[in-house]
């Protein structure tokens, strides 16, 4: 529910979201609850759609993640071949200086997408590229390994 169409503030519900929102990585409490920062990524990763595709020599992973800046978005590969997206909208504070908003439906928050890499993606070569909307991350592949020749070893008789 949107506190701002029962006609609250929209400064002091900006406020509010923004306290409630930060991460309490710190608080080890005792009843082993996900912390905020797990159910925050959690929810980023069911809402940042993607298509992965396998070509013949390359993974494409296409992301949708309206309204960023190309500077607002972050692709790297942690360890264990882990590649991460990720990004974060927010309102711009000083353009609703004034304004009360009667629906928000666009969404704001964070653009977060994890995909386990195959052995054979090559880490060294990645390449992204944001246009319209859509962030398309291509991994190469590393060329197959070579089939091992046979050996044969020349029995002597003694």
């Amino acid at each position: 529910m949107d506190l701002r169409v029962m006609g609250f503030d929209p400064a002091v519900v900006d406020t509010l979201h923004e306290l409630l929102d930060f991460t309490d990585e710190t608080d080890k409490s005792f009843h082993h609850a996900p912390s905020r920062a797990y159910v925050r990524d959690a929810k980023a990763m069911a809402a940042t759609p993607a298509d992965v595709k396998e070509l013949l020599d390359s993974y494409v992973f296409v992301v949708d993640m309206p309204g960023q800046k190309s500077d607002q978005i972050k692709v790297h590969v942690e360890e264990d071949n882990m590649l991460v997206v990720s990004g974060e909208r927010r309102r711009e504070k000083e353009k609703d200086q004034g304004v009360r908003y009667i629906k928000m439906e666009r969404r704001l928050g964070k653009y977060l997408k994890k995909f386990a890499l195959p052995e054979n993606a090559d880490c060294e070569k990645i390449s992204a590229v944001y246009q319209d909307g859509v962030l398309t991350v291509t991994v190469a592949k590393k060329p197959p390994p070579e089939p091992k020749k046979s050996k044969t070893i020349e029995v002597q008789v003694a």
